[in-house]
């Protein structure tokens, strides 16, 4: 039987929009609306889609960072949307976060010492000289110099920074790691030093991750299994290979064809997809994705799909998957 460590049902976060004198709710930003998956012990899952999709509001709800609007989450097999502020500081030890901007998420004022080793403090990991000496075998860890331990943020580079990052949510010893855009703000051959980083760190330490992320040849790097979102919803979630080998819902189609190729004599089709993305806060009826498919028919407009398994592992949310293929 395989062992889940996060699993997530029905999950929804809709930011209310208010109007007039007294702020009455007039209407709501469905920023995440109905996910369902699960995240194997020790695995990848990427998470892709287009800008403004739900993928870091997602992490965030799951997290504990936001509040849900609806849905579940269980960690090992608990529930922990309902959770008091002291068992959530208890969960805040297991479940961590690299955050996208390595500039932005460190305290400019301090120390790179105290930025990690704060974290051992509060979790009650380490105090005094042996709360140093963690540190520093931390900074050796993800690659940087003992020394830096009295550095600022702002005498490390980007790549550095991130290093540091990487270190701040190893501090907690934690089982599973959110890492929300974490090399996007990085350049491609820093990009593909964190990344060997954080599956080193996997493989030792026996993390599980989270990964969102905007790029697919990144995702396809280090992921297990991918989940494509689009408005809000997950419409394909398969095995790494699977989905780049044989994609069958046409968003996931459109973002594929957009991966170019290392080969001029390669002729690749691309498909463009029209039109915009329609607004999270009044989106399509029946399927989200009709407004902008190429293969949208009558009940495409009426009715929403259901996620279905079309083949082992393999889910999909699209009434004519089969028939587009």
């Amino acid at each position: 039987m395989e062992e889940y460590i996060l699993e997530v049902e029905n999950l929804k976060k809709y930011f209310p929009i208010k109007a007039g004198i007294f702020q009455k709710t007039v209407n709501n930003v469905k920023a995440v609306d109905g996910l369902t998956f699960k995240v194997k012990k020790g695995e990848t899952l990427g998470i892709v889609g287009e800008s403004g999709c739900g993928k870091s509001t997602t992490g965030r709800v799951i997290l504990q960072l936001l509040e849900k609007t609806e849905g579940n989450v269980k960690f090992q097999g608990k529930e922990i949307t309902d959770l008091k502020k002291e068992e959530l500081r208890k969960l805040r030890k297991d479940m961590q976060i690299i955050f996208q901007d390595p500039y932005a998420s460190l305290n400019p004022r301090m120390k790179i010492g105290t930025i990690i080793g704060d974290v051992m403090e509060i979790h009650k990991i380490a105090t005094g000289t042996e709360k140093i000496k963690k540190v520093k075998e931390l900074l050796t860890r993800v690659g940087l110099q003992p020394e830096y331990i009295n550095r600022y943020p702002h005498e490390f580079s980007g790549g550095q920074r991130q290093r540091v990052g990487i270190a701040r949510a190893l501090a907690a010893n934690p089982k599973i790691i959110l890492c929300d855009e974490a090399v996007s703000a990085l350049d491609v051959s820093v990009q593909a030093q964190v990344l060997n980083l954080l599956e080193e760190l996997q493989e030792e330490m026996g993390l599980t991750y989270l990964f969102i992320a905007h790029d697919l040849s990144v995702v396809r790097h280090i992921s297990d299994r991918i989940a494509v979102m689009y408005l809000g919803e997950i419409v394909e979630l398969a095995e790494k290979e699977s989905l780049f080998e044989s994609p069958k819902h046409p968003y996931t189609k459109a973002l594929l064809s957009a991966i170019p190729v290392a080969d001029p004599t390669i002729k690749k089709k691309r498909i463009l997809l029209e039109g915009d993305i329609p607004s999270p806060i009044n989106p399509p009826e029946g399927c989200k994705f009709s407004t902008r498919c190429p293969y949208a028919k009558e009940l495409c407009f009426k009715k929403e799909p259901e996620t279905r398994e079309i083949k082992k592992g393999h889910f999909i949310a699209c009434h004519y998957a089969e028939e587009i293929d």
